[in-house]
């Protein structure tokens, strides 16, 4: 992996970190839609981080599905495919808060953020 590409993933996996940690704040202090929004920011930014490390690149893409459906193909993992379905209406529903918890009348309880 070229150095630019290291730091890239470094940078990625740091916003990711901190996006995790923002997001259990916000539980804990009430904010369900931010907590959602954040947490969804967080595995979409890692996501991301381990395609680059991987393979060079990531789908320019806000779609969690389609990154995880990614890292499964390159990684060619089984395992990874059974949790994706098995997790599918989570997958989804965090998908979602990327718009949803911005731009919707819909409010998230607590139960939405854990």
């Amino acid at each position: 992996m070229c150095s630019m590409h290291r730091l890239e993933v470094e940078l990625l996996k740091k916003r990711a970190s901190e996006f995790l940690e923002e997001s259990k704040l916000a539980v804990q202090r009430g904010f369900y839609d931010t907590a959602c929004f954040l947490a969804e920011q967080s595995l979409q930014l890692y996501l991301k981080a381990i395609l680059l490390k991987l393979v060079g690149d990531y789908p320019r893409t806000h779609s969690i599905r389609r990154l995880l459906g990614e890292l499964g193909r390159v990684l060619n993992s089984e395992a990874l495919e059974t949790f994706i379905n098995a997790n599918r209406a989570r997958v989804l529903a965090l998908e979602d808060a990327y718009l949803i918890a911005r731009y919707s009348a819909k409010e998230y309880e607590k139960e939405d953020a854990m």
